[in-house]
């Protein structure tokens, strides 16, 4: 199989994941998924990223009581928060894309690895930011983007065909 249809398996193989085993990922496997994260294409090589590993039971419980759709951090044994710290930004208008393309880069790292993930939105909702912001002790000039909730899958997705030929258009609408 060649690089890129490897790459690709990957890509189509990608499922959101709510249902872990407990079974923890040790420091190896987030290293990985961290430099699969500082990878990811940025505007003006801006960089803005910082990232928090939670692997605290107690932290990955309290999360679920601000933050209504990340329940399965209940069961999960870790997560990692995506940030961008202010004093990085060259471009207030595109750093939000510069950590989406790093938690995607994540995720798409923890398909690869065999881990399931999920991300769970957070920036722009106040409430999120303000309640990780809080939970996590994150300093005035950082910004919460993203949580990725982390593990071994309970099950697994048969990855899904989502391609539409309808939606592509060529040299205009």
């Amino acid at each position: 199989m060649s690089e890129k249809s490897k790459a690709l398996e990957v890509i189509l193989s990608r499922r959101s994941i709510r249902s872990f085993e407990n079974k923890p990922l040790n420091d190896a496997i987030f290293e990985h998924l961290l430099k699969a994260a500082m990878a990811a294409p940025s505007a003006h090589n801006q960089q803005p990223w910082e990232f928090i590993i939670i692997d605290d039971r107690k932290l990955l419980d309290e999360i679920p009581t601000f933050h209504p759709y990340s329940k399965m951090l209940l069961g999960a044994p870790a997560a990692i928060l995506v940030c961008a710290k202010k004093d990085y930004i060259k471009d207030e208008d595109l750093w939000p894309q510069d950590c989406a393309a790093a938690t995607e880069n994540i995720l798409l790292a923890a398909t690869a690895l065999n881990l399931g993930s999920v991300w769970l939105g957070v920036y722009p909702k106040k409430a999120l930011m303000d309640g990780l912001s809080k939970t996590l002790g994150l300093q005035e000039n950082v910004i919460p983007f993203s949580l990725i909730a982390l593990g071994y899958p309970a099950k697994t997705k048969e990855p899904s065909n989502r391609y539409d030929s309808s939606r592509v258009h060529r040299n205009g609408w």
